[in-house]
């Protein structure tokens, strides 16, 4: 266990010390490219930006509204009638669209059922097994210029779906048998 950290521990600055040193052997400037490479990083940021508020108004929005209680509620017999607490769909709505509002609501649910418990477990699963498909496609293909997006939309949410999908059942087939 002791080598496992002590590796871990050295591994990074392992890795950057052969990044510099291969890269001087190929005589490349590694301190202009940093640079280079850092303003490029900054302008990408502040490109983001726009799409970022505008993703982030939109779910504040959304939850504020009650439109997700009402979504809710809306289907909460259907999801009795399979089995699966509806507790679970506001997750499985806003994990695609955001990580941070679906880790807060995530921490929020286990902090309410617990770690240990269907929900808690189902919670992490599915926030682990699902990605933020909406956001990355609306600020990172916005910020590069990308306008069709349409495979890439309908394939990430078939995932996401696939995803929830599977967390539900993993997650049935292992703790509430």
């Amino acid at each position: 266990m002791q080598l496992i950290s002590l590796i871990s521990l050295w591994m990074i600055p392992l890795i950057i010390g052969f990044i510099l040193l291969y890269a001087t052997f190929k005589k490349v400037p590694t301190y202009e490219t940093f640079v280079e490479g850092g303003k490029e990083g900054i302008k990408i940021a502040i490109s983001i930006i726009p799409f970022l508020v505008g993703m982030l108004v939109a779910i504040s929005i959304f939850r504020a509204s009650g439109a997700l209680d009402f979504l809710v509620e809306f289907v909460r017999p259907a999801m009795q009638a399979i089995g699966v607490p509806a507790e679970i769909v506001p997750l499985s709505i806003i994990r695609p669209i955001s990580g941070t509002a679906a880790l807060g609501m995530t921490t929020d649910m286990i902090a309410t059922y617990g770690p240990d418990s269907f929900m808690g477990r189902l919670a992490s699963v599915l926030q682990g097994s699902t990605d933020t498909t909406l956001y990355v496609i609306t600020v990172y293909f916005g910020a590069v210029g990308i306008k069709k997006m349409g495979d890439a939309l309908k394939v990430g949410l078939l995932a996401d779906v696939v995803g929830i999908v599977v967390s539900i059942l993993v997650v049935t087939i292992f703790f509430a048998m």
